[in-house]
């Protein structure tokens, strides 16, 4: 067993409670960790056994390019996909981050995280 990850992977993307951050957009990072059993790619070299990285952030390219209101939907979304297309690693953990939100005051990023 082991883990994959892709860590900040950023996207300008149109997502957000208020309709006004959907118009404007903003910048948001994904950070996503896969534990799952890649033994017979790592004896083997073969891509084939493994989450392949390219994939993995073509997922994300298209769940970034479908509006959310909540950072939680991007994550439960994205946390689908990659099941979808990798029913067989044992757990996925996302965060997702946003820079600047609205909140009234200074705040570098806003950040969510969620395991499935």
């Amino acid at each position: 067993m082991g883990t994959i990850s892709l860590e900040g992977l950023e996207f300008f993307a149109y997502h957000g409670f208020y309709d006004e951050e959907q118009k404007v957009g903003n910048k948001y990072a994904l950070d996503i960790t896969i534990h799952t059993d890649f033994e017979k790619a790592a004896q083997n070299d073969r891509l084939r056994g493994t989450v392949n990285y390219e994939e993995l952030y073509g997922i994300a390219v298209a769940v970034m390019a479908e509006r959310s209101r909540l950072l939680e939907h991007i994550a439960y979304r994205l946390i689908e996909k990659i099941r979808e297309k990798y029913p067989d690693v044992e757990k996925v953990h996302v965060a997702v981050s946003k820079f600047n939100p609205p909140i009234g005051g200074v705040c570098h990023r806003s950040k969510i995280t969620l395991e499935g």
